[in-house]
């Protein structure tokens, strides 16, 4: 989606549906189970890094093994530039923008309004906490 990053769904005084805005609909496929290859322990420390949180990151809920082919691709291209003597603005802006398509960035994301949320916490029931205050009054529980 061209244009300014959209503001996240929860900053909106009302949903984008009722706003007018066109809503498209949704093709849909099936997940397949993916396997995510090893970084290469060649490559520069910078890579690794951004490997890493990409691996650990939220949007690799949605990646499927070419989006980790890519993704490796682009970390040994970004390795290989950041190892080299002669660096170009316009190859690093070219690894940066392709790095845009796997949404790394947040901004990357909302364009395509794809947000990360934090985690509901986990709230124990009345009665699991009764009886772990029970456990530990007796002396069952550490």
């Amino acid at each position: 989606m061209p244009g300014p990053v959209p503001n996240r769904e929860a900053d909106l005084a009302r949903p984008r549906e009722r706003k007018g805005s066109d809503v498209q609909p949704v093709t849909k496929g099936l997940a397949r189970e993916t396997k995510i290859p090893n970084a290469d322990r060649s490559w520069h420390p910078i890579a690794q890094r951004l490997w890493d949180g990409m691996k650990s990151s939220g949007q690799a809920d949605f990646y499927q093994n070419s989006d980790w082919a890519l993704a490796y691709s682009l970390c040994e291209d970004l390795s290989h530039y950041k190892k080299s003597g002669k660096r170009s603005g316009q190859m690093l802006q070219t690894i940066y923008s392709a790095f845009e398509r796997l949404l790394v960035a947040e901004g990357d994301r909302r364009r395509v309004r794809i947000e990360l949320t934090e985690p509901a916490p986990e709230n124990d029931s009345a009665s699991v906490v009764a009886i772990a205050d029970y456990k530990r009054e007796l002396g069952l529980e550490t």
